[in-house]
């Protein structure tokens, strides 16, 4: 007991007791402030932080892409639509691992690695919280597929969206063009503002010289998300402003009549309202779809154009350049008489060559048999019959100087102004364009060989249609457009200046030369004067691809036909009354009165057939 008693120490005890329990109460009590300290800050101080940030979490801001303008043809028919397709999109933000979601997508739906490189690429342009395209035009089996495994797509959206739609396909492939996906240098370029939540833009034709008006101004959504990053609703929003609607003068039955002429031909035809210099046709062949290219071509589709030998991408209309031929010298003849170095009583003599002094090597005439058209052969004869020999002597009484500058006037060399972006201005070839361009001197075998349309000069079909159409309208500086129309407010016209100082006598000469060139018994198109009800003046027009010496005849069953002569045809009807302008090239389709002559004869037979209707249709509603 008393062992025990000397190891018991009650007091001692009690007041380690009462320490401890004093320690415990100090620290509950600091940590209690510290607690409510903790949720003062939270609850108060930083409440609206908090709350700022949760909302960020479940609402967000995004844009509201507008549908793009529509474009019409001169008769209200639709060319470009906007057709509701879904497309799967991803917000990378709202995945975990994004790798792990792209390989769960592509089990589930076939992705091929060019979406996925096409992906990857727009990823490094989005904004933050951005919705990132990975496939577009779902089928409904892919749609429904990616639905029933939502739950292990975190980040992965299928949304509902307009794509730019074709109807004609190829038909109006070149003139109004197509959208395609913006791509990195076009990215650094646009205004990344006008262009949020939308994908594509204008790449060549109308599509893009009138992209500002057809995209639109985009709007704004506020929605409101779930945990997995899917909208719950929307909140608010702004709608955006659809895109400004096109109305074309391209009038599609004459659009489809030449490009069903052009059927295994390569060529192009462009057809321009001579009073208003409204483009009516605009036909480059072969064509392409340019549906292929709104949501991404096929490299293999894409391979295909590229490398064909028929060259479907490259617009022939504005960008093909060739020598003009023949069909310039109706132009050359009014030059000479204007000039007054010849008068409509000048002849000459062709023996069917022409040697210049000084020079042995003949110029032959192409277009007559040997002997040539004979004696006392006048302008109108020569340009009837496609006289060489009255040019190649003709060009060199008013010289290269006076050819170059007024032609410059009729619209050759130089660009038309046409509202279409990648236009050539060709080559009206003169003194200073030669020491520019080849470091030489001009030399009269330059100047004769310019007088049948050859040697260095080059036109494309369109400035051919403009010519037709300024020399239709006795001087009128008609400038092509094909947009006739934004939202039903008439395009302003570029002005057209007064007709040139040109005698009335000499451009009845020569509206009467040309006309005979159809509908004379010597006339080199006159094979399409056959039923015409009405009367067309025109010229042909034929352009050596190779060249040929002079001891030499053309024939081409001796060579292939990627090396035969092109064809040319320029035309403008009613002759008396001219309203249409045709200029149009068959590419190795040697003759222009064989090859060329009759396209330009359908699209004028359907113009003037449609003409008749209208007119027909006004008289009854009168």
């Amino acid at each position: 007991m008393i062992h025990d008693a000397a190891f018991s120490d009650p007091a001692r005890e009690r007041k380690i007791f009462v320490s401890r329990l004093l320690i415990a109460i100090f620290l509950a009590f600091v940590l209690g402030l510290v607690v409510i300290a903790r949720y003062v800050d939270l609850q108060l101080t930083r409440y609206q932080d908090f709350a700022t940030h949760a909302d960020n979490n479940r609402m967000h801001v995004r844009p509201a892409p507008p549908s793009r303008g529509l474009i019409y043809d001169r008769n209200g028919e639709l060319l470009a639509d906007n057709r509701p397709t879904y497309i799967l999109t991803i917000v990378r933000e709202r995945s975990d691992n994004l790798s792990e979601l792209l390989g769960t997508i592509g089990s589930l739906i076939e992705i091929s690695d060019n979406d996925i490189k096409r992906f990857e690429k727009r990823l490094t342009r989005r904004k933050p919280y951005e919705q990132t395209p990975l496939k577009y035009d779902l089928t409904e089996q892919e749609r429904g597929i990616l639905a029933v495994n939502g739950y292990l797509l975190d980040g992965a959206e299928v949304s509902a969206r307009l794509m730019r739609f074709y109807p004609d396909g190829e038909l109006f492939g070149h003139a109004i063009g197509y959208v395609g996906r913006i791509n990195e240098r076009e990215s650094q370029t646009i205004d990344g503002i006008k262009y949020s939540g939308t994908d594509s833009i204008g790449k060549i034709g109308l599509e893009k010289f009138y992209e500002s008006q057809l995209l639109g101004e985009v709007g704004t959504e506020h929605v409101e998300t779930n945990a997995r990053g899917r909208v719950m609703r929307i909140l608010d929003n702004r709608d955006p402003v659809p895109g400004s609607n096109l109305t074309l003068y391209l009038d599609s039955r004459l659009q489809r009549v030449a490009h069903k002429a052009f059927e295994g031909e390569r060529g192009a035809l462009v057809a321009i309202d001579v009073r208003t210099g409204g483009v009516l046709a605009m036909v480059s062949a072969p064509g392409y779809d340019p549906n292929l290219f709104v949501s991404g071509i096929s490299q293999k589709n894409y391979d295909s154009l590229l490398n064909s030998p028929d060259r479907p991408l490259f617009d022939r209309t504005i960008r093909g350049q060739y020598p003009p031929g023949s069909t310039i010298k109706p132009l050359f003849g009014l030059i000479g008489l204007h000039s007054k170095t010849i008068s409509m009583d000048y002849v000459i003599d062709d023996p069917g060559y022409f040697i210049m002094e000084g020079i042995e090597r003949p110029w032959r005439d192409h277009n007559s048999k040997r002997g040539g058209h004979g004696k006392g052969v006048d302008l109108a004869e020569a340009i009837i019959e496609s006289c060489d020999v009255f040019f190649y002597k003709m060009s060199i009484k008013t010289g290269i100087d006076l050819l170059s500058r007024y032609s410059e006037q009729f619209g050759l060399g130089q660009i038309t102004g046409i509202d279409m972006p990648g236009e050539r201005s060709g080559i009206m070839p003169s003194r200073a364009w030669k020491k520019g361009a080849r470091g030489q001197s001009w030399f009269n075998g330059d100047t004769i060989n310019t007088s049948i349309g050859q040697g260095f000069m080059l036109a494309t079909p369109l400035q051919l249609a403009v010519m037709t159409a300024r020399i239709a309208s006795r001087g009128d500086t008609v400038v092509p457009k094909i947009v006739k129309s934004i939202n039903g407010t008439a395009v302003a016209r570029d002005e057209i200046s007064a007709p040139m100082n040109i005698s009335e006598e000499h451009w009845d000469y020569i509206h009467k030369a040309m006309s005979d060139v159809v509908h004379s018994t010597r006339g080199t198109a006159k094979g399409i004067s056959r039923g015409l009800s009405y009367k067309i003046a025109g010229k042909t027009g034929t352009a050596q691809v190779i060249s040929i010496s002079a001891e030499e005849e053309y024939d081409s069953s001796k060579i292939d036909k990627s090396q035969w002569d092109h064809a040319l045809f320029v035309a403008f009807a009613p002759a008396e009354d001219p309203q249409i302008a045709i200029g149009l090239i068959v590419e190795n389709g040697e003759h222009g009165s064989s090859a060329a002559a009759p396209i330009a004869r359908m699209v004028m037979d359907m113009y003037m057939k449609s003409k008749a209707g209208s007119h027909q249709t006004a008289g009854v509603a009168n």
